[in-house]
């Protein structure tokens, strides 16, 4: 009876616990609808979603330029992460030596401590200089003045690449290492080499993991402010290449709600919506790619 009682009181503690949580993230979300529907009523979500001019002391309120300045650094980040982190998924779980792992591990959970603000000045101090000897030695003659600092969507997407190996590598890492070692010992026993098996059994046999890692990495390199607002150039202007300056929908709010006010502070607010809706979306989109691979297997 005592255990039965005690059986019930935990049952009931971590019911209370997993409904704060939930909690927590509907209030967050009900918060910053409420506080940005106001400008989202006056303007019109599309017309705010679509607009070109990002103007708050004139009331003019678009983010679009921010909507595609999100979507280029994700998306070059994206083009850096994934390779260099699923191979590196592949070499923990395939080839590399007790010890190798072990350390190479512990660097990869390293990275995932370090504060972004560091990430942010490493950026600053060597890939923004990088990035600006490239685009004044190698592309100079066709590039505008504000091209050439250096600061733009290349020197971010730099920088959050290396953010989200963190995410990319230990989900992929996991995927690969819950493929049954069936599939592997079937393909040796055929006589296909190592390095074929892995490309063509256990990449595609993990594929649902591995997705659900990098759809949780975009998440991360969405919604990444601070590293972002120090190598972005926060132009709040339509890219032209990798190398403009862009403001990314994170940074927006970040940079401008200090001083916010008003309609400015309810615009901020429903960037903070689209942000909530695209991060959304997001998870349960990986959550689904999980899903469908649990149950194919």
């Amino acid at each position: 009876m005592v255990l039965s009682l005690k059986e019930r009181f935990y049952s009931k503690l971590l019911l209370i616990c997993a409904m704060a949580s939930t909690l927590v993230v509907v209030l967050v979300g009900l918060f910053v609808f409420l506080q940005g529907y106001p400008l989202l009523e006056k303007t019109g979500f599309f017309s705010f979603l679509i607009g070109r001019e990002w103007l708050p002391g004139e009331g003019v309120f678009g983010i679009l330029p921010m909507v595609a300045g999100t979507l280029a650094v994700t998306l070059g980040a994206l083009i850096i992460g994934v390779p260099l982190g699923v191979t590196t998924a592949v070499f923990l779980a395939e080839y590399a030596p007790g010890i190798v792992a072990l350390w190479t591990r512990r660097a990869v959970e390293l990275l995932a401590g370090i504060p972004s603000v560091v990430y942010g000045l490493f950026g600053m101090t060597v890939i923004v200089p990088l990035v600006r000897y490239i685009a004044v030695h190698w592309f100079g003659g066709v590039l505008s003045p504000e091209m050439k600092t250096g600061f733009g969507i290349l020197a971010a997407s730099l920088v959050l690449g290396i953010m989200i190996l963190p995410t990319i590598v230990s989900i992929s890492e996991d995927a690969l290492r819950a493929v049954p070692r069936e599939y592997k010992e079937g393909s040796y026993a055929l006589g296909v080499p190592r390095w074929q098996t892995i490309i063509h059994n256990t990449l595609p046999a993990a594929r649902t993991g591995i997705m659900a890692g990098v759809v949780l990495g975009m998440g991360r390199a969405i919604g990444e402010t601070m590293a972002i607002l120090m190598v972005a150039g926060n132009a709040p202007a339509l890219p032209r290449s990798i190398f403009s300056p862009a403001r990314t929908l994170s940074g927006n709010i970040g940079l401008e709600m200090a001083y916010a006010s008003g309609e400015h502070a309810q615009a901020l607010f429903a960037t903070g919506v689209v942000l909530f809706l695209v991060i959304m979306l997001l998870n349960s989109f990986a959550l689904l790619i999980a899903g469908k691979g649990v149950s194919g297997r």
